[in-house]
């Protein structure tokens, strides 16, 4: 490699769970951090060394780790337990196992994407403008669910042996989503049509966006009407996702929605990072899963650069997008953190990691990322390890 960008991978602990091998086999791909889920979302994952099984299904989103008592008591909303890995504290015997073989080890944190949640709690759910409700998608804006989730984000993060956390989905989430049996893509909706479908008009967006001068009926009424030429099909997007919001919808209601969530996000990612350093000890390192395009949704929040990095201690990003608009901003210390996927069965290109590290690289970023280790083949595998020599 051109590069010697610091690299960690990520893992969930049932790929260390009962399979011994697990911990060096990670530690010889030539990394020295894993980032282990501790918090995560309901997902059906291949385990293609494990001894014991081929596949893991986490029904629903939980905590792998035993949730206080004490900080949940009375709350209506907290998390769910897993039972799907043999152990008490999954998170906690995988870290130990980690740790044992030389790797730091970080947390990974999933916060604003739970769909048993929106099931059990339907008012906590995103609701778009045709009145439909998303239960994958809790609203950031909603106190009940801040609440909830800046309190998840403290215990979640700062576990035992932990000496940083990565906190996923920290912001806004939309229409987008890897839901099982998806059918949503009859219609080629674009960047621009999924911002409008992943406006949110519950109670507490409706009352914002009337605060910045948006009637939410008129703006409702609006985004169906911008998106009647998308489902007619007369629509083709441009170069510029958010030139095309304003096309759809106007260039002052477009900018309301973005002023009500945009400040909305940057409070919420501001407070979840705070709940995570009040708990946490000196020199615990905060990075977020992000996208500089504001207007994104989904794991890779859209974020205001600016903004979170005089909070956050870095950001990961989507491959080398974004990182020239983050650079800018940097502190001394700050890290970017290039995300690259490296299972070939899921789009990734572990063959090509050297140059794309050294592109990332150059282009501002400190340190890399490997979706997902525990996913790999061992040919994937192999080609980290080529790579990281």
């Amino acid at each position: 490699m051109t590069t010697d960008l610091k690299a960690s991978a990520f893992v969930y602990p049932w790929d260390v769970i009962g399979d011994p091998d697990a911990p060096q086999r990670l530690a010889d791909l030539g990394i020295g951090q894993v980032t282990l889920a501790s918090a995560y979302h309901s997902t059906r994952a291949l385990t293609p060394r494990h001894p014991r099984h081929r596949i893991v299904t986490a029904r629903h989103a939980a905590v792998l780790y035993p949730p206080s008592e004490r900080r949940w008591a009375g709350r209506a909303l907290r998390p769910y337990a897993q039972d799907w890995v043999p152990s008490l504290d999954a998170y906690g015997s995988a870290a130990e196992a980690l740790a044992d073989a030389g790797l730091s080890v970080h947390s990974w944190v999933v916060l604003a994407h739970n769909s048993r949640l929106g099931d059990d709690f339907p008012r906590t759910s995103v609701v778009n403008a045709y009145g439909d409700r998303y239960p994958w998608a809790p609203c950031i804006a909603q106190p009940e669910f801040r609440a909830y989730a800046t309190a998840l984000a403290a215990e979640a993060a700062v576990r035992p042996g932990a000496a940083g956390t990565e906190l996923e989905s920290c912001g806004w989430y939309g229409l987008a989503h890897l839901h099982a049996h998806d059918k949503v893509g009859g219609v080629p909706l674009g960047a621009a049509a999924q911002y409008l479908m992943s406006l949110c008009f519950c109670p507490a967006c409706a009352e914002g966006y009337a605060g910045l001068g948006a009637d939410p009926d008129d703006l409702r009424a609006a985004v169906r009407a911008a998106l009647a030429p998308v489902w007619a099909g007369e629509w083709t997007a441009g170069p510029d996702e958010w030139a095309d919001v304003e096309k759809l919808l106007g260039a002052g209601l477009a900018g309301a929605t973005l002023s009500w969530r945009g400040e909305v996000a940057r409070t919420f990612q501001r407070d979840a990072i705070r709940a995570v350093r009040d708990e946490a000890p000196d020199g615990f390192q905060v990075l977020l899963h992000a996208d500089p395009a504001l207007h994104r949704t989904g794991a890779n929040v859209g974020v205001d650069a600016a903004h979170i990095l005089a909070h956050a201690d870095g950001l990961v990003l989507p491959g080398t997008a974004g990182l020239s608009a983050c650079t800018p901003h940097r502190r001394p210390g700050t890290v970017l953190a290039a995300n690259f996927p490296v299972v070939t069965g899921m789009g990734g290109s572990p063959g090509t990691l050297a140059a794309d590290a050294a592109r990332a690289a150059a282009l501002g970023a400190t340190e890399l990322r490997l979706y997902h280790a525990g996913l790999a083949s061992d040919a994937d595998l192999a080609a980290v390890r080529f790579a990281l020599r």
